[in-house]
């Protein structure tokens, strides 16, 4: 795996993201049977301003979001629940997958309010990104259920408990 990561917010550095996405994406890339090539991430690490900007740019939506991606190719099943294709070279051999953003600000605070490890949600975010970039996504509920599914099974893997699952207070 090559990655390409862009610190924007300093505040970034405090999580080592690089290691954090270096971890989340080889995991990911591992569990779909991807992890042999080297593929191309790009990760921009960001703050809520930044990342508003682009979810309105892109997305037509000027708010905030935790995470947001841009695959390098269009791998989506046509079948609701089906699995998408998987990515290939191009013809110049150029294995790029895609971009990813992470806002610090909208990932804190979403860890602070559910009382989650931020790292684990960092990892999780990550996860969820480049699982975008792999043509998985989450309108339709069959599909929703087939990326969340997937991203319970890697975070297991790397000890992160079952982000959909509501712990009780105390």
């Amino acid at each position: 795996m090559i990655l390409d990561v862009v610190i924007e917010d300093g505040r970034w550095e405090t999580v080592a993201l690089e290691k954090q996405a270096e971890v989340a994406i080889a995991a990911t890339l591992d569990c779909l049977g991807l992890g042999d090539e080297d593929w191309e991430v790009s990760i921009l690490g960001c703050d809520d301003p930044r990342i508003a900007e682009l979810n309105a740019d892109f997305r037509q939506k000027s708010k905030a979001t935790n995470v947001l991606s841009w695959p390098a190719q269009e791998l989506a099943a046509e079948e609701a629940g089906a699995t998408p294709r998987e990515p290939e070279m191009d013809f110049m051999g150029d294995a790029a997958l895609g971009d990813i953003a992470i806002s610090y600000d909208t990932c804190m605070a979403e860890a602070a309010a559910a009382g989650k490890d931020p790292l684990h949600h960092v990892q999780h975010l990550l996860v969820h990104g480049t699982l975008h970039l792999l043509g998985y996504d989450h309108i339709r509920d069959s599909d929703a259920t087939v990326m969340e599914t997937l991203e319970v099974r890697i975070l297991g893997k790397l000890g992160i408990p079952d982000p959909y699952i509501l712990e009780d207070g105390p």
